[in-house]
């Protein structure tokens, strides 16, 4: 039967929703886009009148997609050049989600996101769908075809191993900020020892090229390594310069809900920098450079006030 208006109107109503469900499942707002885009050609194919309730059909129909997706993805990363981080979604993007409780804004952080690529696949999914979007158990189960104390069993498990990875306590935006104003002070002095005194001891800095940008097949670990590279990383050089297509102009900002900075050249993303910040000081850098996954960031930065840029990179 060919969908009605009101049949499309009632999937495009949904969407949001779906989109923000697949996001947190995959990592990737391309490969969140195409899972949707799929969902609504199962929903275009089936007799939508017998379908009780429409919600529920394609919230099963979009995660256990994403499930297939996630076991071919393990395998492909298996072979990505370099470490993987998730695609960052720059401040204000609906893909983001729903955003009203702590677990909401924390499903969706960067850090998480990469927290949970240590997950199984449906340990993911529960997560996602009891944390983010407040499904319950009665309903995680009907989607995932198991039962009611499997989902609990599973969500208890994957917040262990959630927690296990986490850093300490968050602290307030405006904190954030000054902390992140220290930070490009320090950086540009060209000396290792007031980046160290911003660091906690156990910081990491992780960088996505994709084998495309260099950037480090392992981890930077400890406070004196990433100072390092952070003092390297923000020397001019004309390497840089001509790697970046120009010099870059760098913005304070939020991804995924969490402080970032954003290199810009002409108007394009080519570096999305999160940072998880502590009352200890900064624990982690995830920096994503690897192009493909920097159009969506590019697309909204276009369409946003972003003001003035604090300083300017890689110029002569």
């Amino acid at each position: 039967m060919a969908l009605t208006m009101n049949d499309v109107d009632r999937f495009e109503s949904a969407r949001p929703r779906l989109e923000a469900i697949a996001y947190r499942l995959l990592g990737s707002a391309s490969e969140a886009e195409d899972a949707v885009q799929e969902t609504f050609l199962r929903w275009q194919g089936t007799d939508v009148g017998r379908i009780e309730v429409p919600e529920a059909w394609l919230t099963k129909v979009l995660t256990n997609l994403c499930l297939n997706q996630l076991t071919s993805a393990r395998a492909r990363r298996e072979t990505y050049v370099g470490q993987w981080l998730p695609e960052p979604l720059l401040d204000g993007d609906p893909m983001l989600g729903p955003a009203d409780t702590a677990e909401q804004r924390e499903s969706v952080s960067y850090a998480v996101l990469a927290l949970l690529e240590r997950l199984s696949p449906n340990e993911r999914a529960v997560y996602v769908l009891r944390e983010a979007f407040d499904y319950p158990h009665r309903e995680i189960a009907e989607i995932l075809d198991i039962t009611e104390a499997a989902s609990q069993q599973i969500l208890h498990r994957a917040k262990r191993h959630v927690a296990d990875g986490k850093a300490r306590t968050e602290i307030d935006e405006a904190a954030a900020r000054r902390v992140i104003d220290e930070f490009l002070a320090a950086a540009t002095t060209g000396r290792t020892e007031p980046l160290i005194r911003l660091l906690t001891q156990d910081a990491v800095a992780i960088g996505d090229g994709g084998g495309k940008i260099p950037a480090r097949a392992k981890a930077f670990e400890g406070a004196l390594a990433v100072a390092k590279f952070m003092r390297g990383l923000f020397k001019p050089s004309k390497a840089k310069r001509d790697l970046a297509g120009g010099s870059a102009e760098l913005y304070a900002t939020t991804a995924n809900g969490e402080p970032a900075l954003v290199a810009v050249v002409d108007g394009r993303v080519i570096g999305v920098m999160c940072l998880e910040i502590t009352p200890e000081g900064i624990a982690a850098f995830r920096n994503q450079v690897n192009p493909d996954k920097l159009e969506r960031a590019t697309e909204r930065w276009a369409a946003a006030d972003h003001g003035e840029p604090l300083l300017t990179l890689f110029s002569p």
